[in-house]
């Protein structure tokens, strides 16, 4: 039986990157947006990158980034994902591709049956899609924000290019989201804190042992 990737998301702390490695995570996530609360610096995420262990996989969330940022941004920390979260076009995501090399993880905005076309576009060029919830009108973030989506709209769908289910994931919901959706991986954030941006250990071991044993048969 398949394993449930998990990914733990707006990580500034060095115990918290040990706590996702040691708990059984596949990915960790460094947040570049100013407006987050989980926003941390370049240098911060290299500290961060380097302390990794090998086998972790490192992912770089932006929202909107130019390449100036994105330049500055790979050139100062050792990345295995970008993950673009804002309203990058398709277009936009092959440039980004093809400009650093790296897999490029897109993030997709869900609310409605409405949404799910976009699913497809995008799994067309990006390495991985990541299907969030789409964020409240005026909201200051694009994701992270503690919402989920009805899982039911995607149960049973699949796409071209491996996905990510996020959103509203916690450690009492997420054997659930992947017992409705059939997800492979499963990305959270505020579902592990405290406080917004105040990631918990004992949180987060709770998240990935919830998510590992909530395969579904």
């Amino acid at each position: 039986m398949p394993q449930v990737s998990v990914k733990i998301c707006g990580l500034s702390r060095p115990e918290h990157v040990s706590a996702a490695a040691e708990a059984g995570a596949a990915y960790v996530g460094f947040v570049f947006f100013e407006k987050s609360p989980r926003n941390i610096s370049f240098d911060a995420a290299r500290a961060l990158a380097l302390q990794a262990p090998v086998g972790l996989a490192k992912v770089a969330l932006v929202v909107n980034a130019d390449d100036a940022s994105l330049d500055a941004l790979t050139q100062t920390v050792p990345l295995d994902v970008l993950q673009l979260h804002g309203t990058e076009t398709p277009e936009r995501v092959a440039q980004v591709k093809n400009r650093y090399g790296l897999p490029v993880m897109k993030a997709v905005g869900v609310a409605d049956a409405n949404d799910l076309m976009a699913l497809d576009t995008y799994a067309r060029v990006a390495d991985q899609i990541l299907v969030d919830a789409k964020p409240p009108k005026g909201a200051d973030l694009p994701g992270g924000n503690g919402l989920a989506f009805d899982w039911r709209l995607i149960a049973g769908r699949r796409w071209s290019t491996p996905w990510m289910l996020a959103g509203g994931l916690a450690p009492d919901n997420v054997a659930e989201a992947i017992r409705l959706t059939g997800a492979r991986q499963v990305d959270v954030s505020s579902g592990v804190e405290s406080a917004p941006g105040q990631k918990d250990t004992d949180l987060i071991r709770s998240f990935v042992m919830a998510a590992k044993a909530g395969v579904p048969a």
